[in-house]
């Protein structure tokens, strides 16, 4: 058997669950070039101030007066919150509905540069070079050095 045959039997093949040609346009692109969902957005904001708090999520649930399960498919962006239960979370966290908003709004802003700064990267390495993925992660907008 030839080398080129054994090495593609080793290796793993995915197989679609839909042909490319009926997928949306958004889920062909690559994950990090999609639009976050707003209800993650907001999960990600509440999780990290409660944590930030050293909060538990029976803690927080109890005093926003929402089930603890709710609260925490809320900060895994599995359900979209109505704005009532917004402000009694926020609340809960010491928190005004305002402020949570600003924190959601921040937190897009930070991803739509990781985004730009993403694919700007993608787009001048050499096609020759090993692909690579880099992410301006750190609070320095991708200004640091890593080696």
């Amino acid at each position: 058997m030839s080398d080129q045959r054994k090495q593609a039997t080793n290796e793993a093949r995915v197989i679609p669950l839909r042909p490319a040609a009926v997928r949306p346009a958004d889920e062909q692109s690559e994950p990090s070039a999609r639009e976050p969902l707003w209800r993650d957005l907001v999960g990600d904001v509440l999780r990290r101030e409660r944590l930030a708090q050293e909060r538990t999520l029976k803690d927080v649930a109890e005093a926003a007066r929402i089930s603890m399960p709710y609260l925490s498919e809320l900060e895994r962006g599995r359900k979209e919150a109505s704005s009532e239960v917004l402000a009694a979370a926020a609340h809960a966290l010491g928190l005004g509905l305002g402020d949570l908003l600003s924190r959601v709004h921040g937190e897009l802003a930070r991803r739509a540069r990781t985004r730009t700064v993403t694919s700007t990267v993608r787009t001048t390495v050499s096609r020759t070079a090993a692909p690579r993925t880099t992410t301006a992660t750190s609070p320095y907008d991708g200004l640091c050095l890593v080696a």
